[in-house]
């Protein structure tokens, strides 16, 4: 008899994580990879990494999840007996692995948010997903312009004997004042430097606002990665700040958690990687609401549609 695992997905604006576990939460398969702005595409490329790690002859996946920003479609993409919001896979994903953890900052591609615990339980949060300021695209389109790899930036930073003070509020304001810097001759370590100090000061000045960050305190996201903005968090805090090497994982992670919990349990197949999935956007005119309807067919047949407000625009086939 094949033993059991949990499948978890989290699609992103930026990067898609994908992990398969088994009931002692330990790791069988992990992947991460862009998202590139598809993905339907992402997930499939996913499946079939884990597909490759994953052993099929001592495992069977029994239960499936999906968290973030595409979750719902990826969801009926794989038929995922959970779709949760990033917060509680977060959340979920990290008190398991970390029980005394108190507060969790994450900081993504595109957004980046605070998780306050008590006890275990998310008790408050908060995130921001106007500005891209201080976020991991923030440091990509500097690391750009710089010319240097993003992934390098935590160990040059680490090189700088002082940040260079960079006003990065605003990702326009922070270009400029980049540009400026470099005009005048500032080193580059330096200025790097003051990108990370930047993206920990605009992190603890708006998204945690107001929040009271209590140690133990667990660092997270795609940023967590980059040693230099760890470095200047401690500083800022002045406590020290942990990132776990699956950090970037922990979304995927806690809703794969979160699948297994459910005991909803029904047999997983690949076969759906490989399988042609296409969206339509319909608007519905039978009423004042005019919902904007997302269809999701798999194989050409109608599989799932949200978005409707009414019944008025409930699509049970196409």
């Amino acid at each position: 008899m094949k033993k059991k695992a949990y499948l978890g997905i989290d699609i992103g604006s930026i990067s898609t994580k994908g992990v398969i576990i088994d009931e002692k939460n330990d790791f069988l398969a992990e992947c991460y990879l862009w998202t590139e702005g598809n993905p339907t595409k992402a997930t499939k490329e996913v499946l079939h990494s884990l597909q490759e790690q994953f052993d099929g002859q001592e495992y069977e996946i029994v239960s499936s999840g999906t968290t973030g920003s595409a979750r719902k479609l990826v969801g009926s993409m794989i038929g995922a007996q959970v779709v949760k919001n990033e917060i509680t896979a977060h959340a979920v994903g990290t008190t398991t692995l970390h029980p005394e953890v108190r507060t969790i900052l994450e900081i993504g591609g595109q957004d980046s948010k605070i998780i306050c615990v008590e006890n275990g339980v998310a008790v408050d949060y908060a995130m921001n997903t106007l500005c891209a300021a201080g976020t991991g695209a923030f440091l990509s389109s500097q690391a750009h312009r710089l010319g240097v790899e993003v992934e390098e930036f935590g160990e040059i930073a680490l090189k700088a004997e002082k940040a260079a003070p960079i006003a990065a509020r605003c990702t326009v304001f922070a270009e400029s004042d980049l540009v400026h810097k470099l005009q005048v001759g500032c080193p580059k370590e330096e200025i790097i430097a003051g990108l990370c100090k930047a993206v920990a000061g605009n992190y603890l000045n708006n998204v945690a606002k107001g929040k009271k960050i209590i140690p133990p305190v667990v660092f997270q996201g795609g940023v967590s990665k980059n040693a230099g903005v760890v470095k200047m968090f401690e500083e800022e805090l002045g406590m020290p700040v942990m990132v776990d090497e699956k950090g970037h994982l922990m979304g995927a992670f806690g809703i794969a958690v979160l699948a297994k919990e459910s005991q909803d349990e029904r047999e997983f197949s690949f076969d759906v990687a490989d399988m042609e999935f296409k969206t339509r956007e319909v608007t519905c005119g039978k009423c004042a609401n005019h919902c904007e309807i997302i269809c999701v067919y798999r194989e050409g047949k109608l599989i799932d549609s949200w978005g409707n407000r009414c019944d008025n625009g409930a699509i049970r086939n196409q």
